[in-house]
Parts: structure tokens; sequence; C-alpha cells
């Protein structure tokens, strides 16, 4: 009978083949993560959202004894130009005549999808607050160039009375996620100032 034939154990991989092996996965992980970060850094680039003011009108409006009461309402337009939603929940109005808040409005939380702009609307009643006295403004000289943008009240042109001025500052704060791993904070502000004839409550004018 023949004897079988010991076959002799294979010799082990060379320690330059391992070497080497781990070499090309290194440089592919490098590649994979530079076109990574490329694309994030051009295509997924987080920004922030912008808003657009397009109206604001004071619906009710009532002065007394230097006492003005009124309620406030701002139209907006919130585009968001990144590729992810913008989930917002840290928005807030906020309304202040002479550097003191004189109104304060949370905004609820919601979501503006890629690309798309999102119009809100923010009206709530301002608590009576006292003003400069009306009767000085009365007598003051007409701004031949428009509204004069300042604290208390301003002459304005073609406004036949007093006016005062008050100003919005809109926040609205909150994350998008982009490519389902990466999370960032994102924020958007905008600031009006808002001209108003004392004697019927009309806006005559903003600046955001």
């Amino acid at each position: 009978m023949n004897k079988p034939r010991t076959q002799r154990p294979k010799p082990p991989p060379s320690g330059r083949t391992n070497l080497a092996s781990c070499i090309v996965a290194t440089i592919f992980l490098i590649f994979v993560v530079i076109v990574i970060l490329i694309v994030y850094f051009t295509v997924f680039k987080p920004k922030d959202p912008k808003i657009s003011v397009s109206a604001v009108q004071l619906p009710s409006f009532s002065i007394q004894n230097s006492t003005v009461n009124f309620t406030f309402a701002q139209y907006v337009g919130v585009r968001n130009p990144n590729r992810a939603a913008f989930s917002h929940f840290d928005s807030s109005l906020q309304l202040l005549y002479s550097g003191n808040q004189v109104g304060f409005m949370f905004i609820p939380a919601g979501k503006i999808e890629a690309g798309q702009t999102q119009f809100m609307a923010a009206t709530f009643a301002v608590q009576s607050f006292p003003v400069n006295d009306p009767n000085r403004a009365v007598g003051l000289v007409q701004n031949p160039l428009g509204p004069t943008f300042g604290d208390g009240y301003s002459g304005l042109s073609g406004a036949g009375g007093p006016t005062m001025e008050i100003e919005s500052r809109l926040q609205m704060a909150g994350r998008i996620r982009v490519m389902h791993f990466f999370t960032h904070h994102v924020e958007a502000k905008s600031g009006c100032r808002v001209v108003i004839s004392v004697n019927d409550g009309s806006v005559l004018g903003f600046n955001c």
C-alpha cells in the first residue's frame, strides 16, 4: 500500500504583504474622508436662514394721557438656504421703545424644509406704556428728507402730526442635520425701526 503523502504547511504571508495591505487601506480611507469633507464644505455647508420683513401693522391703537396701547403685527418670510431641513425651537420677537422692552412673544417651534421659504405672522397685544409728551412733537419742524430714526418722537415729512418710533427684534435659532450625521446650530436675526403716527396709529414706514 502506498503511504499517504504528508503536505507541508504553507508558509505564513510575509510581513511585507500585510504592510502593503494596511497602506492601501489607509490611503483609501483618507481619500474617502477627503471626498466627504469636500462635499460637506462645498454642497452641504450650513448657512444661516434669511429673514425678510414684508409688513408691519398696528391693528389697534389708542393714546390717552401720554400713554399708548396697541396691538403689534409683523409679517415675515424665512428662507432656508440649506440642503437640509431647519428645525427652529428657540425663537422670539421683542419690541422696544426708547431702549426699553415693551412687548415680547415666543414663536412656536417648527420646521422649514430645505430650500423653502416659510411665511409667518406674529401678532400680540402690547401693554400700555408711557411715551414722550406728544404736544412737544406737534411744533417740530417737518423733516423734508423723510423719517428721522431715533428714540421717542421725530418729525416726519407729510405726517401732519407727531410720530413715535419703536424697534422690533426677531430672533430664530435652531439646528440642521447634514447628511444625517452632522448637526449644526444656525441662527437668524432681524431688527426693524418702525415709525408710527401718534394721531391714528398708522405705520408711516419701517427700516430693517
